[in-house]
């Protein structure tokens, strides 16, 4: 986890705040702050909509658990009443005009994308009776391992059309690349097993998934531990009473 790459952290190398205050000066809105500046409320947007922040109040307690400046809940609230649309609007133009080939080789990922996705071809029930799908239509389902970088598909697997996504996903799944697939691969026990088996992948969870954020516990430090912290965990599959674990 020591290596993980957050989202402030690649929007800080794509959008520098002397970039973001050029287009703050050339909109013509005068940003007076210091502590909470346009760059800071762009940094709050960003981790507002990936974590889905649910109100002003909220994402000030959510703000300091991401490394964000804290504020108080109504500053955040008042500065984005204040900062006109339009900034944001030229920052995602200028955002976009970086995402060229230069951008991609500084984002380099360690092992190439892999797209696992399917579609259904549907027919009438007579001429596929061994096919059935819904009513009057039968058909069958292609799942494809798409190779994002030359878009050439690396593995098809074939199915009823009534056969769900999820489980065609281990056998798609290759350990030598990065697997991105929607929500209907996202069991949490597939999860698991993507992970002991070392399989790289990039999921969109389901929205009954609720993620809740470690509550660490205060201990007495040694200079000399391997310990890093002491956190309050639950495990749901063994129901076992919350306990103390130690992350190393």
């Amino acid at each position: 986890m020591k290596n993980s790459i957050t989202i402030t952290s690649i929007l800080q190398s794509m959008l520098t705040p002397e970039e973001v205050q050029r287009v703050v000066k050339f909109i013509g809105y005068e940003d007076k702050a210091r502590k909470f500046t346009v760059y800071h409320l762009l940094q709050y947007w960003c981790m507002a909509a990936l974590e889905q922040w649910g109100s002003y109040r909220s994402s000030v307690d959510y703000a300091a658990l991401c490394g964000l400046p804290v504020v108080h809940y109504s500053r955040f609230s008042t500065k984005a009443a204040e900062v006109p649309f339009s900034v944001f609007k030229e920052l995602f133009h200028l955002l976009v005009s970086k995402c060229n080939r230069e951008a991609r080789r500084k984002l380099t990922f360690p092992k190439e994308l892999l797209l696992i996705d399917s579609t259904t071809m549907t027919v009438g029930k007579t001429r596929l009776p061994w096919a059935p799908y819904h009513g009057e239509r039968a058909g069958i389902k292609l799942h494809v391992a798409l190779r994002a970088e030359n878009g050439q598909p690396l593995q098809v697997l074939e199915s009823l059309g009534s056969k769900h996504d999820g489980p065609m996903s281990e056998a798609l799944a290759q350990p030598d690349y990065i697997v991105v697939m929607d929500r209907a691969y996202g069991k949490l026990e597939r999860l698991d097993y993507f992970k002991t088996h070392g399989q790289s992948f990039v999921i969109r969870l389901r929205d009954n998934v609720h993620l809740e954020k470690p509550h660490a516990l205060r201990r007495l430090t040694k200079p000399d531990s391997s310990v890093i912290r002491d956190i309050l965990a639950s495990w749901e599959p063994l129901s076992v009473v919350p306990d103390n674990v130690i992350v190393w």
